[in-house]
């Protein structure tokens, strides 16, 4: 997700966290009185920062879910620990979802009060949710300032106009020890994060067509096309630079690959034949959806993997039509991404069922339902999530967190496993200035997969790995001159100062204390990252397992898109990011799944237990020990990178990319620094643990 950028860009990560959070934790002047109670962790970060743009119109309608909070928090986190921690009485032991909510959520008593109020404050009152924690409401503005005691402005974030409250929500003080929020008065648009083209500063925008109704399917997203050379397998294509790159790197290089197919995948990461994913169910949980995707599907399979056709995932879809928020949410972002998680998926795990679920938007009040739906109905047994707010544990506020959280809290004790790619910025500090983990994979109840480059030889083999953080120059060509930034009529075939490109999301939370699984794996430098603003506090570090995510040794995939000349057509093209690794994961889980007869549930206390007791099925991923590159060419035009000029863009890739990270404000103020993200023996900040080795599947599934 992408969020507000600083007014100023900080020195160092801690001074511009340390003062996000005193902004977060500052509770506003008179938001409690007898009658009232500040409701904590309501206020919006972005609230205390100097971008407003006005007023919300007090006509203007404003949809939320009142969060109500569970009953005994405490336990239903030792009740998770004791189900999900190998060697526990209560080990894979399960709950269902209404044995859970019996004893953990809002009584009916409860929900009939907080009705009550929201109807004697002249709100439409909607959904409450099997769970019984949250009631969907909807109303004005003028009614919510009243209700909750604040008010409302639109804050300019990231290009768009967002609503914020400018404190605090209160309640009336008789319904404090019930409400813990209004989730959706404070607007937080996630953001997809599949990656197949770099950000190019200068670049104009890939312009997506427009539906022409809110409720119609979105069009097709703008075209993107990988452009030779590239490999069939790492290696498979090389290319001598010239000019050469130098500064140490081979003058021959490997050319990126074309994509990765399902067979070679599987081969890399130890799928075997029978590990197929029979019986079970893999939830992706996106925004909106394609009208072509299950037809998609089919023809890549039968172009790419034809033994494993499609139809064997049984493929269902949930739409939360009709569909709206589609110019805040660029839906085609999330038309690639449903693309990447449903054939991603698949091809770990051919024969387990997919169900897609389409959120209505973006935002927390179309992606929770979906959230709650999928999870309120074990209607998964896996999960796989590839979206997130950017920098989200630190700016996200605490009551939209404790949402997610108390709904991943049931899913784990119902034996569901849910996972969210780690992000694909490092650590957020060129998109924000600080640095921080993304959320919800910050959150102790999830597994945050991580990213990789995968290298794979022609035989399927896995001849590398190495924790995907790379850094990239480009060749000023003739073509691109005042086109490229940095390209001039002096600099043309030279190689343009590299910068960090992406790498896989990860870092240490503000938010949450270590959880027990990490204690005795995560190094102290670590999980006491921030300890200059919490003090010797150990804390969550993120992420916990990594897969292939570098674009450069991306996936191939199959979809329709919108050509230059306005048509759309099935292609297949390159992507890659966590968005890639998080599917991929889940459908090895559902292998697991599979194996053991039974669902692994949350799989981190057990693949933390595994990278102590049986290392071997945990590829711990090191640095690298010499300088590696690798080669890549775009096409320039609206086909490839949106630059103005036709032909191509060559630029050389840094893997494993030490060089510095920049950030620049809106004003031009920038600030620079070494990487925080390393690769290292054991467990690292880069790919956590490392990523699936030999033997990983029956060791999850504890044969």
């Amino acid at each position: 997700m992408t969020r507000k950028r600083l007014t100023m860009a900080c020195s160092t990560a801690v001074v511009c966290a340390g003062a996000l959070l005193a902004a977060v934790g500052a509770p506003a002047a008179g938001a409690g009185s007898p009658r009232r109670t500040a409701l904590a962790g309501t206020a919006a970060p972005a609230a205390a920062r100097k971008h407003p743009l006005g007023s919300v119109s007090n006509s203007s309608r404003v949809q939320f879910a009142l969060l109500l909070k569970l009953r005994n928090p405490s336990g239903a986190q030792a009740l998770l620990k004791a189900i999900s921690t190998p060697g526990s009485a209560s080990y894979r032991h399960y709950l269902t979802a209404s044995q859970w909510e019996a004893r953990f959520s809002p009584t009916s008593t409860q929900v009939a009060q907080a009705k009550s109020w929201l109807s004697s404050q002249g709100f439409a009152i909607g959904r409450v949710s099997k769970d019984r924690l949250t009631i969907a409401a909807s109303g004005t503005a003028a009614q919510v300032e009243s209700a909750f005691g604040t008010s409302l402005q639109n804050y300019q974030v990231a290009g768009h106009s967002l609503r914020m409250a400018t404190s605090a929500l209160s309640v009336p003080a008789a319904l404090a020890g019930t409400v813990a929020g209004a989730i959706g008065v404070n607007q937080h648009p996630a953001r997809a994060g599949a990656v197949g083209n770099p950000d190019i500063p200068g670049a104009s925008a890939r312009k997506a067509p427009s539906a022409s109704a809110p409720s119609e399917f979105p069009p097709p997203p703008p075209a993107f096309l990988t452009a030779p050379p590239c490999g069939a397998y790492y290696g498979d294509q090389t290319t001598t630079l010239n000019p050469p790159f130098g500064q140490g790197y081979p003058t021959t290089v490997p050319d990126v690959v074309c994509g990765y197919k399902p067979g070679q995948l599987r081969s890399a990461y130890g799928v075997g034949s029978t590990a197929t994913g029979t019986g079970v169910t893999v939830a992706v949980i996106d925004a909106y959806g394609s009208s072509t995707i299950a037809a998609d599907a089919t023809t890549y399979f039968n172009n790419n993997d034809p033994s494993n056709p499609f139809s064997n995932a049984h493929y269902t879809e949930t739409l939360a039509t009709p569909f709206d928020q589609q110019t805040l949410c660029d839906t085609s972002s999330w038309l690639v991404e449903q693309a990447i998680d449903v054939e991603g998926v698949h091809a770990m795990a051919p024969n387990a069922n997919i169900l897609y679920y389409g959120a209505q938007d973006c935002l927390d009040t179309g992606l929770l339902p979906a959230e709650q739906n999928v999870i309120d109905n074990h209607l998964a047994d896996v999960v796989t999530n590839s979206w997130g707010d950017t920098a989200g544990d630190l700016l996200s506020d605490a009551s939209t967190r404790t949402a997610y959280d108390d709904l991943f809290l049931l899913a784990g004790a119902t034996g569901m496993t849910i996972q969210f790619s780690s992000g694909d910025s490092g650590d957020d500090f060129t998109l924000t200035g600080f640095s921080s983990p993304d959320y919800p994979p910050s959150s102790p109840y999830v597994t945050a997969v991580g990213g990789t480059t995968l290298q794979i030889g022609a035989s399927g083999q896995r001849i590398g790995e190495l924790g995907w953080n790379t850094g990239r120059s480009f060749l000023c060509a003739a073509n691109l001159v005042g086109a490229l930034p940095g390209c001039t009529a002096a600099t043309v075939n030279t190689w343009l100062p590299a910068s960090f490109d992406d790498g896989g999301g990860g870092y240490t939370s503000y938010t949450y204390p270590q959880p027990f699984y990490q204690a005795p794996v995560v190094p102290l430098p670590l999980s006491e990252r921030n300890s200059t603003l919490l003090g010797p506090i150990r804390m969550r570090v993120v992420p916990d397992i990594s897969l292939d995510a570098d674009p450069g040794t991306g996936f191939l995939i199959g979809l329709h898109q919108t050509l230059p000349d306005g048509t759309s057509q099935y292609t297949e093209t390159r992507y890659g990011g966590t968005s890639l690794a998080s599917p991929l994961l889940a459908g090895i889980v559902a292998d697991a799944d599979a194996a053991a007869g039974v669902a692994v549930g949350f799989i981190n206390p057990t693949i933390y237990r595994l990278q102590v007791t049986h290392p071997a099925t945990i590829d711990d991923i090191l640095p690298e020990p010499s300088l590696e590159g690798n080669y890549r060419v775009d096409y320039a035009g609206a086909q490839g990178l949106g630059l103005a000029p036709s032909g191509f863009v060559s630029s050389f890739r840094e893997l494993y990319y030490n060089g510095p990270e920049r950030y620049c404000d809106a004003t031009g103020n920038c600030a620079t620094r070494p990487q925080t993200l390393s690769a290292a023996s054991g467990y690292d900040s880069l790919t956590g643990l490392g990523s699936p080795g030999t033997g990983f599947i029956a060791a999850l599934a504890g044969l």
